[in-house]
């Protein structure tokens, strides 16, 4: 159901439509965070979601590394390795500007972020 606002514009009225703030899955999830991390604590699995053509290879090539680094640097056993910590960071912007009308131009931000996957070997119960 939306709602419906009187806003004074000068000397007359007008009816604005208030539309419902937006809620992202990341806020619910950190109000949520401390069940989240119980649940983790708990063995519950953790699924990355996104656009398909793009984040999934790049988180996918970072496990790839890190179980490469892991069997390769560490002499781990690459089938006993679970994921111990993933985390996504901010990283560099790179700053872009696009032509526009009339000789001006407008700064395009590109932003970046830093993917961070930690594994270590299951110990066996």
């Amino acid at each position: 159901m939306t709602d419906w606002k009187v806003v004074r514009k000068g000397d007359g009225t007008s009816p604005t439509l208030v539309e419902p703030e937006k809620v992202y899955v990341q806020n619910r999830i950190w109000e949520k965070r401390a069940d989240v991390i119980a649940w983790l604590d708990n063995g519950a699995a953790f699924y990355v979601c996104g656009d398909m053509n793009a984040m999934a290879k790049d988180v996918r090539k970072v496990l790839a590394s890190a179980i490469a680094n892991a069997e390769n640097n560490h002499n781990l056993d690459v089938d006993a390795l679970v994921v111990a910590e993933a985390s996504v960071g901010k990283s560099i912007t790179m700053k872009r500007f696009a032509t526009r009308g009339r000789g001006k131009s407008t700064r395009i931000l590109k932003p970046f972020s830093r993917l961070r996957i930690v594994v270590r070997e299951q110990e066996e119960a």
